[in-house]
């Protein structure tokens, strides 16, 4: 395929196929329940089901399925045929606007949380019309949200509308105040950086812990790793590059705006970044793009991996998450203005998102909280466990200025009061970006960058959509009954930034110094691991926010806790076992043969003349048997503290266990597989080594 523009969006319901095959009431009656919510005529439903139905049947597709995103992590789907007897004895091609906006999957095996028992297997799902219906394969797939027969959230995406919702709420307040009439709607607009692996299928395929987990459980250093940064923005691959040109093609075909790509840090590691839209449209979009991603790197005859750390030694890989708000009259609410007017508002919504990030940096750090991204997070690939924002040195000065009553003394060197003496023109901030801060304002966006490579960006954007949205209401609470409205909005300034510019930190996010000013000097969060995240989740301040927005119910939270620590227990439980089989079946096995080998070396050695040496093979069967020995125990020690873990009830408790004893011992068990890797012959190891792993795609 060569005419981009020809294809693009070419299995996709969208704009352009609804003004074809709509007529004009039916095209402005659902463009109105899509702007504004309003609710869907079963007539008008039945006109736009026909002609998506008509329209996919034109494209080969066979089937609908409503298309959701279920607390698993991944998209679900139950695919029906679009058949339905006629009297002659054959088949007509049918799809009603019933259809269309609701179905009822069998919810019963999906995690719940409490949400409903076991036996009530009844969910439902809910069109979303805010986000186009598309074609893959032979199915036509249907957006939806999914919730219980109580109507509690079931999903990621109806909390993640709630907070678009209360955002825009919220903003459009703030906005009045500024004279904004003709705003009718503020958006969360996202652009997640995809990070992945791609390794050969075969290597993959001998390699349980891969299968089993998605990452590396063993495996030793290679000489080379990344010490050279040759790999970074170096020259693709051939194999690497059909693969993404198909990738693209297949992402194109589905309106996804597949834009840059290139090598990463790390060998074997790749990024894809697409085009900014809405927050929603993204999550989709970025689930989407991790399922395809695999799928073609299958007809290579590759496997991409989307764990945050499949490799030891290199970097992993993230999802850093560029998130902005704008307005439906195309104004970037976080974008520094021409006029003294445009930045005094554009430093409301700054200085509510430094709040936000503050007051609830404990949700922003457990909204990318899993057993995978714990192995990434502060491992000098990837920002520190600890929340800051990093703004760059002018966004710094014009806030100094403003906190002191000071000139500023960037371009132009004018009084900062607002109303009084005028605000001065300052540029986009041109300082070099900071790699290393969780939370960086670049230039018009912050770019959150804590996010896993396979998590649903959904999570991240709730809680910060939540958290700026409660900003905003203590904003426009406190102006709209101002006496002086410019006095009140310095004042307001002013007061946020003295109480939260502990949050700002413009240095080395590495930097071990940082984490102790952090924590002891500022007061601020550092919550290693998953288990440590997620107790946050439901202290007061947190549920009476995320409550009052109406984002989540408490039932919807508590369902989120037991959820998230289930999956993290489950998840390290598999790891471990899969280390104990792997170590008893395949290590153990074949660090034997190979001992087994050298001992008949030294024996033959001996048998043809006593007097010559064996002392290398003396030195490695002492190692290797050593090895063995410490190999043997540690797989029992790890195996023993599974059992002692499978005696605790209290889910809290099991994720504590996995954190604190059974996470060390694998890691023990780890170093010593690794250290008889480097010892024992390359022809009887029994898998891949990180080498050929990593260096294997040519």
């Amino acid at each position: 395929m060569t005419n981009v523009p020809e294809y693009f969006g070419s299995l996709v319901f969208d704009d352009r196929v609804m003004k074809a095959r709509l007529s004009a009431n039916v095209y402005f009656s659902l463009k109105e329940t899509m702007e504004t919510g309003k609710k869907l005529d079963l007539s008008v439903a039945n006109a736009v089901a026909a002609a998506m139905r008509d329209w996919a049947v034109e494209k080969g597709a066979t089937h609908f399925t409503h298309w959701f995103q279920p607390l698993t992590g991944v998209t679900a789907e139950k695919h029906d045929s679009f058949i339905t007897p006629s009297p002659d004895g054959r088949v007509i091609m049918e799809f009603s606007g019933k259809e269309l906006i609701k179905g009822e999957p069998d919810a019963s095996s999906f995690p719940s949380g409490g949400l409903r028992a076991t036996f009530e297997a009844r969910g439902y799902t809910a069109w979303d019309p805010t986000s186009y219906a598309f074609i893959k394969g032979k199915t036509l797939c249907i957006p939806t949200a999914f919730c219980s027969y109580g109507g509690e959230a079931l999903d990621k995406k109806t909390p993640l509308l709630r907070s678009m919702e209360a955002l825009n709420r919220q903003a459009l307040r703030v906005l009045k105040l500024f004279g904004n009439e003709d705003v009718r709607r503020v958006t969360a607009s996202v652009g997640p950086e995809q990070e992945y692996f791609l390794v050969d299928r075969a290597m993959y395929d001998k390699r349980k812990d891969l299968i089993y987990t998605g990452r590396t459980l063993f495996g030793a250093k290679p000489p080379k790793g990344q010490e050279l940064d040759d790999h970074y923005f170096g020259s693709i691959k051939p194999r690497v590059a059909a693969f993404m040109e198909d990738l693209n093609d297949e992402l194109w075909k589905l309106g996804i705006l597949a834009k840059t790509e290139h090598n990463e840090v790390a060998p074997a590691q790749h990024e894809l970044a697409p085009i900014y839209t809405t927050a929603n449209i993204a999550t989709d979009h970025n689930q989407l793009t991790m399922e395809i991603m695999q799928k073609v790197a299958s007809k290579h005859g590759l496997v991409c991996l989307l764990h945050e750390k499949p490799f030891a030694g290199v970097n992993g890989s993230g999802k850093h998450n560029n998130w902005s708000i704008a307005t439906d009259t195309g104004v970037n609410l976080l974008s520094p203005g021409e006029t003294p007017y445009e930045n005094a508002q554009f430093l409301v919504f700054l200085t509510a998102v430094i709040q936000a990030v503050d007051d609830y940096q404990g949700l922003l750090r457990l909204s990318v909280a899993t057993a995978g991204n714990d192995h990434r997070l502060g491992a000098n690939e990837a920002p520190p466990a600890v929340i800051s924002m990093f703004l760059g040195d002018e966004i710094s000065a014009v806030l100094d200025a403003i906190e002191t009553d000071a000139p500023y003394n960037g371009t132009e060197k004018r009084k900062m009061k607002l109303g009084v003496d005028a605000l001065p023109r300052f540029f986009r901030d041109t300082t070099d970006r900071n790699r290393t801060s969780p939370f960086a304002f670049t230039g018009n966006k912050f770019e959150f960058r804590m996010v896993g490579s396979s998590d649903s960006i959904a999570c991240a954007n709730i809680m910060l959509n939540s958290a700026v949205a409660e900003s905003l209401r203590q904003f426009a609470d406190r102006l709209e009954g101002a006496a002086d409205f410019d006095a009140e909005l310095h004042a307001l300034l002013r007061e946020t930034i003295i109480a939260h510019k502990r949050i700002i930190f413009n240095g080395n996010g590495y930097d071990d110094a940082w984490i102790k000013e952090a924590t002891e000097q500022r007061g601020l969060l550092n919550l290693k691991t998953t288990p440590d995240a997620l107790g946050v989740l439901m202290e007061k301040k947190n549920v009476d926010m995320l409550t009052a927005h109406k984002v989540f119910s408490e039932v919807e939270l508590r369902s989120r806790y037991e959820i998230q620590l289930e999956n993290y227990c489950k998840t390290v439980r598999i790891e471990a076992l899969t280390m104990v089989d792997m170590a008893r079946k395949e290590i153990l096995p074949a660090v034997e043969s190979y001992l087994t080998a050298v001992a008949s070396t030294a024996a033959a050695k001996k048998a043809v003349d006593p007097a010559l040496s064996s002392s290398y093979e003396q030195k490695v069967i002492s190692r290797l048997s050593a090895l063995v020995e410490q190999i043997d125990a540690r797989t029992d020690a790890l195996e023993l503290a599974m059992v002692k873990l499978s005696a605790v009830s209290d889910i809290t408790g099991e994720a504590a266990g996995i954190r604190d004893e059974i996470l060390p011992k694998m890691r023990e068990l780890r170093e010593v597989c690794d250290e008889a890797e480097t010892v024992t012959a390359e022809s009887y190891w029994p898998f891949p080594t990180y080498g050929e792993l990593l260096f294997g795609v040519r």
